[in-house]
C-alpha cells in the first residue's frame, strides 16, 4: 500500500485504488501510526494525539477498539501489529510519503554537497513532489511536528534552487524565488540565490538591486547587515564574476528513471572519447544525452535535428560554440575554424539526432576526434556512426515502475493531485515504456480519465496527436517520430518490416524465413536493428508494439496480409503439433520454454484459424491445452474456445472428435455448471472408439466435469495402452480411494501412478503423485518423511513454471509445517501459494491459501485476524463440485475462531453448517473434518469421542499430529475413563456418517 500524509490522509492500494479510513478520529490514529511507520508507537503517545492531555475515561479501551476498526479497513493489504511498546503499521518506510520525502531530501542534499548537481536536482525533484498541500492537516494539535516538515520544505526547494542553478538554469527559476521570497522575506539563502539567477540569465543590474532589497530588509527588520556570504556573492557580481554559462538547453520538466544508464554513460566517458545513445524514436536519447552532459564540466550540445545538409555540420557545431562568423564564408573554411576553435579544447561535445545524416556526422566526429585531443563526443542516433573505438549504449523503452512514475509525474502537469490509477502500467505497456510516448499519453488527462485513455490506445497515431508545440515536428506526435524513421528505410527494410507484423511477440530467423518468404533475410534483419527498428535478444527479433502499430498501417495497402496471416498460422500449427507428445515426457522443459516463447505468436494464429479454417483451429487448440494447462493460463482462453465451439457445431469434425472435446472443455473452464455441453462431451467420449491420442483429455475432462466413477470402464478403453494414460488413470483411482476413506488403497495406486510417471520422465505427473503421498505420510504423523516427498515434487513443478501445482504442494507444506509448530514459516509459505494463485486466476486455490492463514493466526491466538482471513476464504469459493471442501473447512475455521473467543453457541453454528454441506461433497474426507470440529463444541465427552471415531472411520485412519485434533482429544480423554472413550470411539468407527447426523 501506500500512504500520504504531506497533505489530506491518502490510503491507496498497490494498484491505485483508493481507501478510505475512516472519520477524523482513524484518520488521526493512522497518521499517528504512519510518522513512525515501521516502528511501534506507545499506547500512551496515540492517545495523548487522540484525545490531548486529559483523555476521557476508557481511553485505552476505545483505543483499542479504534485499532480493530482501523485494521479491519486496511485488511488485507496491510496489518496493524500489537506489541509490548506499542502498536506498529507493518509498513515499510518508503511506502509513506512523509519518510520517502525525508530520504529522498537527505539523498539529494548529500549529492549536492558532493558536487553531484545532476543527481541531487531529480532526487529534489521526486521529494517535493510528494507534497500535495500543508503537512498533517489531520492531526489538527500537532504544530511541531507540522512546522517541522515545513522547514524541511522550504530546505529542500531551496537544494533543489541550488542544483538548478549549477546546472544552467537561470530565467525559470527567477519568478519561483520572488514568491519565496515574498514568504520569507529574511532568508539571505534566497536573496543570493535570486541574485545569481538573475546574474546568469543576462540581467546583472537587477542581481546588483537584490542584494539592495536585502540590505535594507534585514536592517528595518533586525538591524543587521547582510551575512559575509552574501557580500562576498554581491562583490563578485559587481566585479562580473560568476560561472561560465553552460551551452547545455534547460530542461522544464523531472528526469525520471535511467539510472544504471547515466552511471554507464559516466563511467563510459571517463574512458572512451565518443559514446553513441542509440534507440528508437521517443526512446528519450535527448533528454538522456542532456543529463549524462550535465554531469561533465565543459558541455556544448550540437542539435542536428533542423540540419538538412551534412556539409553545414561544422557550422552548426561552430554556432552552438559562440564561433562568430565574420566576414568569411562559412562554406569555405567552416571546418578549419572548428578544429582551430577546438583543438586546445577539453570539452564534451553532445551531437544530437544524427540519424538523417549519419554519414556526414561520423566523418565530423572522426575529424574532431582525431584533430582535438581534448575532445570527446557523445552522439544520439537511431544507428550507430560505425567509427572505429565507439562504444554503443542502447536506449531501451522504460521498465514498468519508471514508465509509471514517469506518466504519473506528467499527469499531475495536467490534473494536479493525480495518483497512480489501475490502468496506468497497462497503459505504459501498451505505449512500449516508450517515454515520448508515455508523456504525450499523460497530456491527454485534461481532458480524459485513465480508463478512457487505456480504451482507445488502439488507435493511438490519433490519440496520441497532440503534443509539445515548442519541440521539432517530429517530435510533438507519436506519427511523427514513427514516420520519421520509416522514411530512413529502404525498400527492401520496409518490405521486411511489414512481413513482420504477423508476428506478436518477436521470432528467430528460423521463423522469419519460413513465414515471411524473404531469402536469406538476416542481413536486412541485421539493418533495421542497426537502425532501432527491432530489438534482437537471445536470438529473437522483436518490434515495439507501436513501430509495428505504423508498419502494419503501411502493409495493408502494399502486402498481402491474409496469406501471409496463413503462412504464420500454418507454421505455428506445425509447432504445436511437434510440441505435443514432448510435452508428458522427459524432453518437456525446452519444449515449454519454446511454446512460452512463442504464446503469443500460437494465440495470434489461433484467432486467424478461428475466424478462417475451424478444422485447423481445432488442430492448433487441441494440442495446446495441455501447455495451457501446465502453465497456468487455461483460463486466458475461455472466449476463444467458446467462439470457436459456436463456429464448428453440436458436432465434432470427422477425425477431430479429441480437439472437439478440448475445445468444450476449454469453453467450460470458469463457465459453472453447464449441463448440455457436458452431456454433449459424454456423448462424444461415449461414442468414441479410442485409444485417445491426447490422453490429457481423461484428467481436463475429470476436473472440468467431476468424478465419474460409472465411466470407469470407458476411461480405460480410451486410455488404451499409453503408460502416461494408464498412470493418470492410477491417480483418479488413488483419490477415489482416498475420498472414501481407504488410505492404504489409495497410497498404493499414486505409488503405482509415480513409478509410471518416472518411466516416462513426466514431472507434472511425479509431482501429481507425490503430493498426495506427502499428505498421507502426514496424517500417519511421518511429518519429515512427508517434506521429503512434497520438497520433491516442488522440485518438478518448479521446472515446469506450474503456478497451479506449485501453490498445491506450497499449501500442502505450510500445514505439515504448521502442525509442526513453525508457523512463521507456514505463513510465509501461504502467502507464496496465495500469490501463484491469484496470478494464475484460481479462485478455489486462493480460497485454500487464506483459509491456511487463517489457521495460522488462530492457532497464533489473533482470532480478528483469523476471522478476517476465513470470510476472505469464502468470498472466493466458487459453486463448483471442488470447491465444496474448501468451503466446508472455513466454515470450520470460523467455528473455532468463534469457540476460541469464547461463542459456543456461534461455534455449533458454524460447525452445523460445515457438516450440512459436507454431506453434498464427493467423497468422505470433510465430513471427517466437521465431525472433528463438531467434537469440540459437544455437549458431553462420550458425545465428543464418538464424532473423533466417526472421523476416524470416514478417514481411514486416526488423524496424528494436527493440533486442533490433538487438543480435542486430550481433553475428551481427561473427562472420560479409558474405557468409556474406547467404547464410544469404536462405535463412532462403526457409525461413520451416521453418527455425525445424530442430534
Amino acid at each position: 500500500m501506500r500512504f500520504g500524509i504531506l497533505g489530506p490522509l491518502d490510503v491507496r492500494t498497490d494498484d491505485g485504488t483508493p481507501l478510505d479510513p475512516g472519520g477524523p478520529r482513524p484518520r488521526a490514529l493512522l497518521t499517528l501510526l504512519l510518522l513512525d511507520a515501521g516502528r511501534p508507537v506507545s499506547t500512551q503517545r496515540l492517545t495523548d494525539g487522540l484525545y490531548g492531555a486529559e483523555p476521557p475515561a476508557g481511553a485505552a479501551g476505545a483505543l483499542q477498539s479504534q485499532i480493530s476498526r482501523l485494521r479491519r479497513r486496511l485488511a488485507p493489504h496491510t496489518d496493524i501489529e500489537a506489541g509490548p511498546a506499542g502498536y506498529r503499521v507493518a509498513a515499510p518506510a518508503d511506502s509513506v510519503d512523509v519518510q520517502r520525502f525525508e530520504r529522498l531530501s537527505q539523498e539529494g542534499r548529500a549529492a549536492l554537497a558532493a558536487g553531484d548537481h545532476a543527481r541531487a536536482a531529480p532526487l529534489l525533484r521526486e521529494a517535493l513532489a510528494l507534497w500535495r498541500g500543508p503537512a498533517l492537516p489531520d492531526l489538527p494539535d500537532a504544530h511541531a511536528e507540522a512546522a517541522r516538515l515545513e522547514e524541511l520544505r522550504l530546505a529542500a526547494v531551496q537544494d533543489r534552487i541550488e542544483a538548478d542553478l549549477a546546472l544552467g538554469g537561470s530565467p525559470e527559476l527567477v519568478p519561483e524565488l520572488r514568491a519565496l521570497l515574498s514568504a520569507h522575506p529574511l532568508s539571505e539563502r534566497l536573496y543570493g540565490q535570486l541574485m545569481r539567477a538573475l546574474h546568469a540569465g543576462g540581467r546583472p543590474a537587477e542581481a546588483l538591486t537584490v542584494y539592495e532589497d536585502a540590505r535594507r530588509t534585514l536592517a528595518d527588520e533586525l538591524g543587521a547587515d547582510p551575512s559575509p556570504e552574501l557580500s562576498a556573492l554581491h562583490l563578485e557580481l559587481l566585479q562580473g564574476g560568476g560561472p561560465e554559462r553552460r551551452r547545455l538547453p534547460v530542461q522544464l520538466t523531472r528526469f525520471v528513471g535511467r539510472e544504471s544508464e547515466l552511471t554507464r554513460i559516466a563511467a563510459l566517458l571517463a574512458d572512451a572519447r565518443l559514446v553513441t545513445l542509440t534507440g528508437p524514436g521517443g526512446a528519450g536519447k535527448t533528454r538522456l544525452a542532456i543529463e549524462a552532459a550535465n554531469r561533465q564540466s565543459d558541455v556544448c550540445f550540437v542539435e542536428l535535428a533542423q540540419v538538412t545538409d551534412g556539409k553545414q555540420i561544422p557550422y552548426a557545431v561552430l554556432t552552438a560554440l559562440g564561433v562568430r562568423e565574420g566576414f568569411r564564408t562559412a562554406t569555405a573554411d567552416s571546418t578549419d575554424r572548428l578544429l582551430a576553435a577546438l583543438e586546445d579544447r577539453d570539452l564534451l561535445l553532445v551531437l544530437d539526432n544524427c540519424e538523417h545524416l549519419v554519414e556526414e556526422a561520423a566523418r565530423v566526429a572522426a575529424l574532431l576526434l582525431g584533430s582535438c585531443p581534448g575532445v570527446r563526443v557523445l552522439a544520439t542516433s537511431r544507428e550507430s556512426l560505425g567509427i572505429t573505438g565507439e562504444v554503443l549504449v542502447p536506449v531501451p523503452p522504460l521498465p514498468p515502475e519508471p514508465a509509471v512514475r514517469l506518466f504519473v509525474d506528467r499527469a499531475r502537469a495536467v490534473r494536479p493531485g493525480f495518483e497512480a490509477h489501475a490502468r496506468v502500467p497497462g497503459i505504459c505497456a501498451a505505449l512500449d515504456g516508450l517515454p515520448l510516448a508515455i508523456e504525450l499519453a499523460a497530456a491527454r488527462l485534461r481532458t480524459l480519465t485513465p480508463d478512457e485513455l487505456a480504451d482507445r490506445l488502439d488507435d493511438r497515431f490519433r490519440v496520441l496527436s497532440r503534443g509539445d508545440r515548442s519541440k521539432a515536428p517530429r517530435h510533438r506526435t507519436l506519427r511523427a517520430v514513427v514516420e520519421w524513421s520509416w522514411d530512413l528505410l529502404d525498400e527492401e527494410e520496409r518490405e521486411l518490416a511489414r512481413r513482420l507484423t504477423v508476428f506478436s511477440g518477436g521470432a528467430t530467423l528460423e521463423t522469419v524465413e519460413a513465414v515471411c518468404a524473404l531469402p536469406y533475410p538476416e542481413d536486412v534483419l541485421a539493418s533495421l536493428v542497426e537502425k532501432s527498428f527491432l530489438e534482437v535478444s537471445e536470438g529473437r527479433y522483436r518490434m515495439l508494439e507501436t513501430i509495428r502499430a505504423f508498419a502494419a498501417e503501411d502493409a495493408r495497402d502494399t502486402t498481402d496480409t491474409k496469406d501471409l496471416g496463413d503462412a504464420h498460422a500454418g507454421y505455428f500449427l506445425r509447432l504445436a503439433e511437434e510440441a505435443e507428445p514432448q510435452l508428458r515426457g522427459g524432453g518437456q522443459l525446452p519444449w515449454l520454454d519454446r511454446l512460452a516463447a512463442e504464446h503469443a505468436n500460437l494465440d495470434t494464429a489461433l484467432s486467424h484459424l478461428v475466424g478462417r479454417d475451424t478444422g485447423r483451429a481445432l488442430r492448433l487448440m487441441g494440442p495446446l491445452s495441455w501447455f495451457w494447462r501446465l502453465r497456468g493460463v487455461h483460463g486466458e482462453r475461455v472466449a476463444t474456445a467458446r467462439e470457436l465451439l459456436a463456429a464448428v457445431g453440436d458436432a465434432p469434425p470427422p477425425g477431430l472428435e479429441e480437439e472437439y472435446v478440448l475445445c468444450a472443455i476449454n469453453a467450460l473452464s470458469g463457465a459453472g455448471d453447464e449441463p448440455e455441453l457436458i452431456a454433449r462431451v459424454d456423448a462424444v467420449l461415449d461414442a468414441y472408439q479410442g485409444p485417445l491420442r491426447l490422453p490429457y483429455i481423461l484428467v481436463l475432462w475429470a476436473v472440468a466435469a467431476g468424478p465419474r466413477p460409472a465411466a470407469d470402464a470407458q476411461a480405460l478403453a480410451l486410455a488404451g495402452d499409453s503408460p502416461w494414460a494408464r498412470a493418470l488413470l492410477d491417480v483418479g483411482l488413488g483419490f477415489r480411494a482416498q475420498y472414501a476413506g481407504r488410505p492404504q488403497e489409495a497410497e498404493e495406486c499414486f505409488a503405482r501412478a509415480l513409478a509410471g510417471y518416472r518411466a516416462t520422465g513426466d514431472r507434472w505427473g511425479m509431482a501429481n503423485c507425490l503430493d498426495p503421498l506427502g499428505m498421507l505420510a502426514h496424517a500417519r504423523g511421518e511429518s519429515e518423511r512427508a517434506l521429503e516427498l512434497l520438497d520433491e515434487g516442488l522440485a518438478h513443478v518448479r521446472e515446469l513454471a506450474a503456478p497451479e501445482e506449485t501453490a498445491d504442494l506450497l499449501r500442502n507444506r505450510a500445514i505439515v509445517l504448521l502442525h509442526r509448530g513453525d508457523t512463521a514459516a507456514a505463513e510465509a509459505h501461504f502467502e507464496q501459494a496465495l500469490t501463484l494463485a491469484r496470478g494464475a486466476g484460481l479462485p478455489d486455490k486462493v480460497a485454500a491459501a487464506r483459509r491456511g492463514l487463517g489457521d495460522a493466526a488462530r492457532l497464533s491466538g489473533d482470532t480478528a485476524d483469523a476471522r478476517v482471513h476465513y470470510e476472505n476464504a469464502l468470498q472466493e469459493c466458487a459453486a463448483n463440485w471442488f470447491s465444496v471442501g474448501e468451503t466446508v473447512r472455513s466454515l470450520i475455521g470460523l467455528g473455532r475462531t468463534a469457540a476460541a473467543e469464547g461463542l459456543t453457541e456461534e461455534a455449533r453454528d458454524w460447525f452445523r453448517q460445515a457438516a450440512e454441506l459436507a454431506v453434498e461433497g464427493w467423497g468422505d474426507l470433510e465430513l471427517a473434518d466437521a465431525a472433528e470440529a463438531l467434537a469440540s463444541a459437544a455437549d458431553s465427552a462420550e458425545r465428543a469421542a464418538l464424532l473423533l471415531g466417526a472421523a476416524a472411520g470416514l478417514r481411514g485412519l486416526r488423524t496424528e499430529g494436527d493440533p486442533d485434533v490433538v487438543r480435542i482429544e486430550t481433553d475428551v480423554r481427561a473427562k472420560l475413563s479409558p474405557e468409556a472413550y474406547d467404547q464410544a470411539f469404536e462405535q463412532g468407527l462403526r457409525l461413520r456418517s451416521a453418527a455425525v447426523s445424530e442430534r
